[in-house]
């Protein structure tokens, strides 16, 4: 199997981080972004010039496009772009201030659509070249107390089915993976939480005690690492995929209640036709 180039974001823990260590281990080669490089310095003595750690906040697009060159100027090439820096924003949709939303979007929205943008011309360059987008269970159902961060995520699903469908003819393809919980930390030091309203308190009682009842019921990061590696390899690699056994059932269900209410109502959309 001929190597590839990687180009993967929020490496510093978490599913970018198992990621940059299989395709490493496998002896391609990754340009990896963290806001603090040094998490990355085992790469960097373990893999040598194999390894290239940029710092990188995706929120800066200008950094970004600078980010992707670089890595296009130091390997020659790049094959797979991985977006997966991002964060869980934490909030009834009422207690999200301006600024959290804002800042939920700048890096699960703007980072992901400025990195895509970056790397676009080289992919279509060279005629080839895969998109993985990081999305979430959360990206095609919604759920109460991250509705900001489910937001954010059906944005990137949205414009990422469109992108698929604009770059397929030169050879380019997008993944969307969508997990289900996961022990990243995605819940933990790297979400944000907003203030509560009093309003709302025998709802987030009850939402603390959930989420006890799921702790140890998550999928390993490390065994995405081999799951990943069969999507980029694949020769069609599908436009979605779930990551953990829990997202298949909220799909089902979630789909079936719409499709459902569409047929309900359907007469009240002909009338609507006019």
């Amino acid at each position: 199997m001929t190597e590839k180039v990687w180009f993967i974001t929020g490496t510093s823990r978490g599913f970018g981080r198992e990621w940059t260590a299989a395709a490493l281990s496998r002896g391609d080669k990754v340009a990896a972004t963290a806001r603090d490089v040094r998490t990355l310095d085992d790469f960097v003595d373990t893999y040598g010039d194999q390894f290239l750690p940029i710092a990188l906040d995706v929120t800066d697009r200008d950094a970004d496009f600078a980010a992707v060159a670089q890595a296009y100027g130091q390997f020659g090439r790049i094959d797979v772009v991985v977006n997966n820096a991002g964060y869980g924003q934490f909030g009834l949709i009422e207690e999200i201030t301006e600024q959290e939303a804002r800042a939920q979007f700048e890096t699960n929205v703007f980072g992901a659509l400025w990195v895509t943008q970056a790397a676009l011309p080289f992919l279509r360059e060279q005629g080839s070249g895969h998109i993985i987008q990081v999305s979430s269970i959360g990206g095609i159902s919604a759920f109460p107390n991250i509705g900001i961060y489910n937001a954010s995520k059906w944005a990137l699903e949205g414009f990422s089915q469109a992108l698929a469908q604009e770059v397929e003819g030169f050879g380019v393809k997008v993944t969307l993976v969508e997990p289900g919980g996961f022990s990243t930390d995605w819940g933990g030091a790297s979400a944000q939480v907003s203030e509560p309203l009093p309003a709302y308190e025998a709802f987030h009682e009850k939402a603390a005690e959930q989420r006890k009842s799921r702790v140890g019921n998550q999928g390993d990061p490390k065994a995405s690492a081999a799951a990943i590696l069969k999507i980029v390899d694949a020769a069609e690699p599908p436009l979605r995929v779930f990551f953990g056994t829990a997202p298949i059932g909220i799909a089902k269900a979630d789909y079936a209640r719409r499709i459902e209410t569409w047929e309900k109502w359907n007469d009240v959309s002909i009338e609507a036709q006019g």
